[in-house]
């Protein structure tokens, strides 16, 4: 683990770099579309859809169909089709994924780690065949995704959108109990202060080379708590605020998550709520909410496929 006194040492400089991010432009709009080929049926024609979409922010996987990826050129010609237009990187950073380029099919049998898998891999998401925990504090996982990010950001991308950061959740389990803030035996500091290092750890490593680089968490609004966390972020990202898909979700449950969000927009940090209902009645109750708590709502399938609708 990197030791605190540079964690502390940076802050200062980062939360101006995650503020002078955010004051470029002041989104009203996002598209998050990660399957891009399911929509076109080449990059050429997908990279046209995205530039046409009209949207301020788009967020996108870093390959057009999973092994082709975009060029600078694809970016550049994305972001054109704006003024102040933002095109951000899909990057998942607390979950290992079997279809990147970083996968060994010997480290799992039967979608369970084998004995060649390496210290860092965790058992199965049973709800996303394919991705696997991890224990994202470990050196070695953070320098694959560290690597794949330098990949990503020189593809030309304004940033990156970082997905699993709730992963501490996993870890803070205890059957079917929850413990806030619970201490990972391996760094003796919680699991949810291992997320924040880790997010501030790839914010750090991809603002060398661009010092205004996006960077937006999905999900994990508990580590707003944080104030260095919020120094750190551009944006935040979260799914599932007001709906579960086909009904509206407790207001207690919503209540919790915008009381973190709060901190966000106090800070003047955009936050992208992703929704994904199955109706006309939930999609305007969503869009009305959001309006009223100052948020910007994204209306999508939840295979990110298409663009949705978008607005605040």
């Amino acid at each position: 683990m990197r030791a605190h006194f540079s964690l502390f040492a940076g802050l200062a400089s980062l939360a101006l770099l995650g503020s002078s991010a955010a004051a470029q432009t002041t989104p009203t709009s996002l598209a998050y579309v990660l399957q891009a080929d399911a929509r076109a049926s080449t990059p050429a024609q997908a990279v046209q859809s995205l530039a046409a979409s009209g949207r301020d922010w788009i967020v996108i996987d870093a390959a057009f169909d999973g092994t082709t990826a975009w060029t600078p050129a694809d970016i550049a010609t994305i972001r054109q089709g704006k003024s102040g237009r933002k095109v951000i990187a899909y990057l998942s950073v607390g979950e290992a994924e079997d279809y990147r380029s970083y996968w060994q099919p010997q480290w799992v049998r039967k979608n369970k780690p084998t004995s060649l898998a390496p210290s860092w891999l965790g058992p199965v998401n049973p709800d996303w065949p394919g991705n696997y925990r991890v224990k994202y504090w470990q050196a070695a996982w953070q320098t694959i995704i560290l690597n794949d990010a330098d990949d990503i950001m020189a593809q030309g991308f304004d940033g990156l959108y970082l997905d699993i950061v709730d992963g501490f959740e996993f870890f803070e389990q205890n059957g079917r109990k929850f413990i806030d803030n619970r201490v990972n035996p391996e760094t003796r500091q919680s699991y949810r202060r291992d997320m924040v290092d880790w997010v501030w750890t790839i914010a750090a490593h991809i603002r060398v080379t661009k010092p205004d680089a996006i960077v937006i968490p999905q999900n994990g609004v508990q580590l707003l708590a944080h104030r260095d966390f919020i120094a750190t972020i551009t944006a935040v990202g979260v799914e599932d605020l007001f709906t579960d898909g086909k009904k509206l979700k407790p207001k207690n449950d919503a209540n919790y998550t915008l009381g973190f969000l709060a901190l966000a927009t106090a800070a003047a940090k955009p936050v992208f709520v992703v929704e994904y209902p199955s109706n006309a009645k939930l999609r305007q109750t969503v869009k009305q909410n959001t309006h009223a708590a100052g948020l910007i709502w994204l209306l999508t399938d939840r295979d990110l496929t298409t663009l949705g609708e978008s607005g605040n």
